[in-house]
């Protein structure tokens, strides 16, 4: 039964997508860009009825993408803005875009719908953005579940950087991974006279009946990288109404406070409680009959009415067991999104390391296939050989060569000899020399 009843939820759901998507639609060209292909600036300077600006840096626009943040370097801001408000309170917005990045980048995407456009919001992200009117979208990796989408709204008294807990007054979310796809993601918003809807990629992401925006207010795109940047590439923006739309001037005929931002509900609450409110009151129809033999019911009018309550009867009772099935399938799927929520951030960390372990194996195997192909036994032959010469030299030759060095290094005794015999004798002859002059030498006498 609980497969059937998603499935008749889904199909529900579908169904109304589709026929939402064959009415006509008529694009407000002043309120949209890169939607008809082509050049989005004329003049390679800016971009016709929308305002360009940047912080740290200027968007660089290119032929077909408006480039928010850069991939380098890092906190870095870029916003897109309208200079027309909507005139108009039924509009869909389809806004394409791209992430991409390192594998721990990080940053955040932001699509406004304010009251007073880039004057209260500008640049800022969700966490940065002071008291503003109006709707904001946000793509961000929260809780580090790989991509979600989540929708707020203010009302202009809450100051959302001076908020204790942004994260909290969140109305409607999804998870969707929009990091690195390789292609241009689309996210659309789609405000009728019944309900808001976000889908994402033509698949549902939320929708609710309590909230209504009213015209007047302003588009906007803002875009914020870490430290550690993502780089986020605007690619087009198309507003579009259905057709015969009329105009309003400003904020006409607002809802309550308390029935525009109440929080959203899944769809099987609402229809839960339209049920419940549309349930008969008690004293109209018998909840209990007692049993009756049909000999007791002459007539057919009495037979009709028996029949009639107790057809009845059996209708709330399978409407009670409806009722009581969709609040068992609502705890589970309660259940489900919470076991999602822990196992997810796990599955994270758990991907993360067998990556880390996935690099390391391929390094080792690398290091394998290097070692295993080259042959190094010849290497190795001819240093073992080369080895063995040395030491055949070192154990041959150095006798030898200490011999050597002793002998021509020690002192030569006949040298010494011979030169001292030498001195010697030639001391003796000039001592001769000496006394032969002296003696043939003239005597002097006194």
């Amino acid at each position: 039964m609980y497969i059937s009843l998603q499935s008749l939820r889904a199909a529900a759901a579908y169904s109304a997508i589709a026929l939402s998507a064959v009415q006509a639609q008529n694009v407000l060209d002043q309120l949209s860009f890169g939607n008809k292909g082509g050049q989005l600036s004329p003049n390679g300077r800016g971009i016709p009825g929308w305002s360009v600006s940047g912080e740290g840096h200027t968007p660089n626009l290119m032929s077909d993408r408006v480039i928010l943040t850069p991939p380098y370097p890092g906190n870095m801001r870029g916003a897109l803005w309208s200079d027309n408000p909507t005139p108009y309170s039924e509009w869909t917005a389809e806004f394409k875009y791209r992430a991409s990045g390192p594998e721990r980048g990080g940053g955040n995407l932001q699509i406004w719908y304010s009251k007073d456009g880039q004057q209260s919001v500008g640049m800022s992200s969700l966490y940065t953005a002071p008291a503003f009117d109006g709707l904001v979208m946000v793509v961000d990796q929260y809780k580090g579940m790989g991509g979600t989408v989540r929708g707020f709204l203010n009302d202009g008294t809450v100051s959302y950087k001076d908020h204790h807990s942004v994260d909290s007054l969140s109305f409607g979310q999804c998870n969707y991974p929009y990091r690195n796809m390789g292609r241009f993601s689309t996210i659309q918003l789609k405000q009728t006279a019944d309900y808001f809807q976000v889908t994402i990629d033509k698949n549902p992401c939320f929708r609710t009946d309590k909230v209504r925006l009213p015209a007047g207010y302003y588009f906007g795109v803002s875009a914020a990288s870490a430290e550690n940047p993502d780089s986020f590439e605007a690619k087009s923006f198309e507003v579009s109404v259905p057709s015969g739309a009329q105009q309003q001037q400003g904020r006409t005929e607002p809802p309550p406070p308390q029935e525009q931002y109440q929080q959203y509900q899944p769809p099987q609450q609402q229809q839960q409680q339209q049920q419940q409110n549309q349930a008969p009151q008690s004293g109209e129809i018998p909840q209990q009959l007692s049993d009756q033999l049909a000999t007791n019911i002459k007539n057919q009018q009495d037979q009709f009415a028996d029949l009639h309550n107790r057809l009845q009867i059996v209708n709330h009772q399978v409407n009670n067991i409806f009722r009581l099935l969709e609040n068992l399938a609502k705890n589970q799927d309660n259940w489900h999104q919470e076991v999602v929520n822990r196992v997810i951030p796990t599955n994270d960390r758990v991907d993360g390391i067998s990556r880390n372990v996935e690099k390391i194996e391929r390094i080792v195997m690398a290091i394998q296939r290097d070692v295993e192909g080259k042959d190094y036994q010849q290497h190795l032959t001819e240093l073992q050989n080369a080895i063995k010469v040395t030491q055949t030299s070192l154990t041959e030759g150095l006798p030898l060569a200490m011999s050597n060095i002793v002998t021509g290094a020690k002192p030569r005794m006949g040298l010494i000899i011979c030169v001292f015999v030498a001195v010697q004798i030639m001391i003796i002859g000039a001592w001769q020399v000496y006394k032969k002059r002296r003696n043939s030498a003239p005597k002097k006498y006194l």
